[in-house]
């Protein structure tokens, strides 16, 4: 299909919730992707954040491709081998006790939010309270867009969900003002991912696992975009030292098979019965078997170590560029490979000028461009995207 046949057809059928840039893509290999017209983009988005290993890793292709051939989806009445190894591999992998396999990240957060809300009533009718921070992002489900702490995602859909409560991200003196013994969890991005790539001071999140620990509340930490290695570590809790009670995982989980998961400790997980969740997809075969391919190759390839250290590189290019450019770009900030740059402009216009010239990034929070490419990308790589954002704020300057 040529372009404009596909982006009409897209606008007669398709709900209108995406705003869409003008780009159809048609396959990858690697750290780039090809459109219809057969031109070439480095891919620094990688579905934002989800494909960890790039397009096309033969490890994650075989794995797809063995599995379907087997057994793509059964009930949850039954077991599967693909389902138990993966859940084994989170538990050691994260340092939690169980797992429950979802489809998505809103699914892994509302997951969550339950299984917090059932712990909190066990203790008392009135401990039912989420804190949650300003600028997060959990999701588009109701309740979890009731904890995404920015409004803009909230306008319609009134009347929320009762029982959140926000406070600014890497404040210690607003957490420690709203968190009560009708807390039953506070819910945490380590990295604050689509809210600009904000960073937790030192002791942030050690904090708000104290406060919880003397609430009786359990902490959350949402590592959806944060995790799978992205920040140097398996999670970027686990860099900061910090163990909670329930972690979210999803995204880069499978390497673009949609799947999430929620972890928890056995005090934690000990909330549930059955019949209190569940899911028909989420732990399908397919799914299991693509994010053990993916778990494999992050631990082999030694992802998590390139991530640490080429994304050190990327936030130094970037950093050099900000004193290029001091009056565009006010602030950058990262961990790994999960980088932003903060500019002094709107940044659509940068990321549509990059893609004009063959890089793919995106921007968040309206004003911050965001560089979160596969694992596995190199400096080299590095330095192609850089050079090409070079030249687009150079028209600026």
């Amino acid at each position: 299909m040529q372009k404009q046949q596909v982006v009409e057809l897209d606008k007669k059928y398709f709900m209108p919730v995406f705003s869409r840039y003008q780009l159809v893509l048609s396959h990858g290999e690697g750290s780039y992707v090809y459109d219809t017209d057969g031109k070439k983009y480095i891919d620094f988005l990688a579905g934002i954040a989800v494909n960890v290993l790039g397009h096309g890793h033969p490890g994650l292709v075989k794995a797809v491709c063995e599995q379907a051939g087997k057994l793509i989806h059964c009930s949850n009445l039954y077991y599967t081998e693909p389902q138990v190894q993966l859940i084994k591999k989170l538990a050691e992998l994260s340092g939690m006790d169980k797992v429950f396999i979802a489809n998505s990240g809103a699914e892994a957060n509302e997951g969550a939010i339950k299984l917090a809300r059932k712990y909190g009533k066990m203790q008392s009718p009135d401990k039912f309270e989420i804190v949650t921070a300003e600028q997060s992002f959990h999701g588009r489900t109701l309740a979890t867009l009731t904890a995404t702490g920015q409004p803009k995602y909230q306008e319609g859909y009134e009347p929320l969900p009762g029982g959140f409560r926000y406070v600014p991200f890497n404040d210690k003196a607003a957490l420690k003002a709203v968190v009560s013994a009708k807390t039953c969890a506070v819910m945490i991005e380590p990295v604050q991912g689509e809210g600009g790539i904000h960073v937790p001071i030192d002791d942030y999140l050690q904090y708000a696992r104290e406060l919880c620990d003397q609430y009786g509340a359990m902490l959350i930490f949402d590592e959806i975009q944060s995790g799978m290695g992205r920040t140097g570590s398996f999670l970027a809790c686990q860099g900061y030292g910090v163990k909670p009670d329930i972690i979210t995982l999803a995204k880069g989980l499978a390497g673009g098979v949609p799947i999430g998961a929620f972890l928890a400790t056995e005090k934690a997980a000990a909330a549930f019965a059955p019949g209190d969740h569940g899911s028909t997809f989420g732990g399908n075969p397919l799914a299991c078997a693509a994010a053990l391919a993916v778990l494999d190759a992050i631990e082999q390839e030694g992802l998590m170590e390139n991530a640490a250290a080429v994304g050190g590189y990327l936030i130094g290019k970037m950093q050099a560029m900000q004193q290029k450019y001091p009056a565009l770009i006010k602030e950058v900030r990262g961990k790994g490979l999960m980088v932003g740059a903060e500019l002094t402009r709107p940044g659509r216009e940068v990321v549509d000028l990059c893609m004009e010239q063959g890089a793919i990034i995106n921007c968040t929070a309206g004003n911050v461009l965001r560089f979160v490419p596969p694992l596995n990308a190199t400096r080299d790589q590095v330095d192609e995207v850089v050079a090409i954002v070079d030249a687009v704020l150079g028209k600026w300057q």
